[in-house]
């Protein structure tokens, strides 16, 4: 199993620190003790869970585009990580089809220029670069897709991903492997939890639907999705940069998904978020289906973690249910204007003593 204090004292880069992920990240690198420098873009959203917690005060935050090569070139050489966890990229399938250069641009060519800046590096000893499901050729079919399925992704988001996946490769096998240096890419399901203020996500669609007390728009009520608590694939990617860090021999891709019975249809998860909203908080909040005839996305999709649990003995901890009365009690304290950092570490805590990692 893995004690986060592996991390006390060690340097370590995050790119895309100021999103909802990589807050949450962030956050569990402070406690446990870890020198953090985080390289991103300003805070996507507004608010952004980034600010306020007020995380550049504990750490290093530089501003800066991931497409830009020389500016990620002098941060690598001012932090000297030990450890890179690459997260930042545009992540919204709509939005992909929208900006579909920029999508390309963020998501290949930002991992060519973090794996360039590691191939110059001379303190890099572990690597985890942060996919998605969406990577998959998606065949709709009922079982889940393991490490070894086609990396074909149909929209430019989950394509682009797929190739930041094939990039990661090559440079592994070109570069990085001669040099015994541990190279790990993570295939995370639908992430949902505290401090998601995006567009176009199912919770922030619900939160924003009911802190206006209307009803909730639902696009694609029956599409199935591998849903998990932020923390789920946070702790995973912390736990896999540690492990292979003192044995290389254990990097490789590693699906990170609740199990079969936590893959919800979308309507399903928004009919448990107003059940729980409205016992709360004392409202009649409810959701209604009203495609807007948008661009193709998935409708099933689920992941075999099979590799991952053999490999670390790793389990997901928080189910469905438990995942969401987390977020009802994150977004409580954040509308009452309650201390949202102590109960983003109080959750940290109740996850890490749910079991070892």
């Amino acid at each position: 199993m893995f004690d986060l204090s592996f991390y006390r004292g060690k340097r370590v880069l995050v790119t895309g620190h100021s999103g909802f992920k990589g807050a949450w990240m962030c956050r569990a690198l402070l406690k446990a003790g870890a020198d953090v420098t985080g390289y991103a873009l300003e805070p996507p959203t507004e608010p952004g869970l980034f600010q306020l917690l007020s995380l550049e005060s504990e750490m290093e935050s530089v501003r800066g585009d991931i497409r830009d090569l020389d500016g990620l070139k002098k941060t690598f050489e001012n932090a000297r990580p030990e450890i890179v966890i690459h997260m930042a990229a545009q992540p919204i399938v709509r939005e992909s089809y929208k900006r579909p250069v920029y999508t390309y641009e963020v998501n290949v060519m930002g991992t060519v220029n973090v794996l360039e800046c590691i191939r110059l590096s001379d303190s890099v000893v572990s690597f985890v670069n942060v996919t998605t499901d969406k990577v998959y050729k998606n065949k709709e079919w009922e079982w889940g897709y393991r490490e070894n399925e086609e990396l074909n992704g149909y929209d430019p988001y989950s394509n682009s991903k797929s190739c930041s996946e094939l990039v990661t490769e090559s440079y592994k096998n070109s570069f990085l492997e001669e040099r015994e240096m541990a190279v790990s890419t993570m295939r995370a399901g639908n992430v949902i939890g505290g401090g998601d203020f995006a567009s176009d996500r199912i919770v922030p669609d619900c939160i924003r639907a009911a802190k206006e007390n209307r009803d909730i728009i639902v696009r694609n009520p029956y599409s199935v999705r591998p849903y998990q608590h932020v923390l789920e694939p946070v702790m995973a990617y912390l736990m896999v940069a540690g492990r292979q860090y003192e044995d290389k021999a254990l990097a490789g891709s590693y699906n990170i998904g609740p199990d079969d019975s936590d893959c919800w249809a979308t309507g399903k998860l928004v009919t448990l978020f107003c059940s729980r909203w409205n016992e709360r908080m004392k409202t009649g909040i409810s959701w209604k289906n009203e495609s807007d005839g948008g661009p193709h996305e998935a409708n099933l999709l689920r992941l075999d973690c099979s590799r991952i649990k053999k490999t670390f003995g790793w389990e997901p901890r928080w189910n469905v249910t438990t995942a969401m009365q987390k977020i009802i009690d994150w977004y409580e304290v954040y509308f009452r204007n309650g201390d949202i950092s102590e109960r983003m570490d109080r959750q940290i805590e109740e996850y890490l003593q749910t079991g070892d990692i």
